[in-house]
């Protein structure tokens, strides 16, 4: 961030999308204590921040605002004692009030707008809503790398009405992609990536971006399954898309023709009903018996999996292993956890990212022993699919985007 801060107003936009309990106390701060250091060099710097932020989904479906749930009015006690200063809270994200305070703001004071998804404008993208935020501050600085891969007002719009030299990313968005060049661009090799979750459509692109770059690929999760129905296997009742099993086919055939090692889970925990409490028994992943399912990674496929980490010198982690968020299946996914910490003990480079994924590393109190864990889910995905995120090509797109 090469940018003087001095007597300037800084329109932030971070990623304060954080879970709260029913009394509304948040219960994960993560992404609210990642965009510490970027406002606080701001802050440090001689500027005033104004925030911006969405909460939830308070667009509800007869056309109202959940106000009350999802207010970022809850966000501003945590956030004060985490700059260990009073942030003061607009009531608007545009409009008369928020000018008015957003031009009132001196030297090192902290602005809050409330959630940019109070207006329908924000998920449109519409301009004349983006450049009413404009007028609210002199740089654009955008943090939030959780919503980069949206083209909405508030993450890409609004970067167009300021100037080239007056937006740029925070400290957080440029680690994110620092992290993320890191393993697409000449890894430290063998390069390995794990990929879990429910289905193989949400992953086909990065599944096959992988093909491109990996040494080995781990695919684990109930996507798994479809895997090894497309090969034959039987797989009881666990999930499978019917309809991707060709798709599943081809993508085994290119990791053959590429010389990748794909590796599949070759047993797995299976139970008689999707429930922590149902019956279980371990099974090869390609003979599961008839009204069972697969909700877990085995213990050989854990060794498996385990070999394949460890001999890692970059690891790229997005997905669970089993139903982690039952504790008879969190097995495997803790597993592979403490094998991606191993392997960055050792020297390995880490990057973690997806919600199942960081919630394990954080549950086990792993985060520290990655190199990186990422705070965007469906960003980090489609980075690595190759897309182009809005938001980040909006602060990179020079004069012609700029008014």
């Amino acid at each position: 961030m090469n940018f003087n801060f001095a007597h300037k107003r800084i329109l932030m936009r971070v990623d304060f999308n954080v879970p709260l309990d029913k009394n509304f106390n948040i219960t994960d701060d993560t992404r609210i204590r990642a965009a510490i250091p970027t406002i606080k060099a701001v802050l440090d710097g001689g500027g005033a921040v104004i925030l911006m932020s969405h909460l939830g989904r308070p667009q509800k479906k007869d056309g109202t605002i959940d106000r009350e749930n999802t207010t970022l009015r809850h966000i501003v006690p945590h956030l004060g004692q985490l700059l260990d200063m009073p942030v003061q809270f607009c009531e608007e994200t545009i409009g008369p009030n928020a000018e008015a305070m957003s031009n009132a703001l001196q030297p090192g004071q902290v602005l809050l707008l409330e959630n940019t998804r109070f207006y329908a404008s924000e998920e449109k993208g519409d301009e004349a809503f983006s450049k009413q935020l404009a007028q609210l501050g002199d740089i654009y600085i955008n943090d939030a790398f959780g919503t980069a891969h949206r083209a909405h007002a508030s993450t890409t719009v609004v970067a167009k009405f300021f100037e080239p030299e007056a937006r740029g990313f925070g400290y957080l968005m440029q680690a994110e992609i620092d992290n993320a060049n890191k393993v697409l661009d000449n890894p430290a090799r063998p390069l390995a990536a794990i990929l879990g979750g429910a289905k193989v459509s949400d992953k086909i692109l990065i599944i096959e971006r992988m093909l491109d770059l990996v040494d080995n690929l781990i695919i684990g999760g109930a996507m798994a399954y479809t895997f090894f129905k497309a090969q034959g296997g039987a797989v009881g009742k666990s999930l499978v898309e019917e309809d991707r099993l060709d798709t599943a086919r081809q993508l085994l055939e290119k990791a053959r023709s590429k010389g990748v090692t794909l590796l599949l889970p070759q047993d797995s925990r299976i139970a008689d009903n999707f429930a922590n409490d149902a019956n279980i028994q371990t099974t090869p992943s390609n003979a599961i018996p008839d009204g069972w399912m697969g909700l877990d990674i085995g213990e050989q496929a854990i060794m498996d999996f385990r070999n394949a980490i460890q001999q890692a010198k970059t690891i790229l982690w997005n997905g669970p292993m089993g139903v982690f968020e039952m504790p008879n299946f969190a097995n495997g996914t803790k597993a592979v956890a403490e094998a991606i910490a191993e392997a960055t003990r050792a020297g390995a480079f880490s990057l973690v990212g997806g919600g199942d994924s960081v919630a394990a590393v954080n549950d086990m109190d792993l985060a520290q022993d990655m190199s990186y864990v990422s705070t965007g889910g469906g960003a980090m995905l489609e980075f690595f699919e190759g897309k182009q995120l809005p938001g980040i090509a909006a602060i990179q797109t020079t004069a012609e985007h700029s008014k």
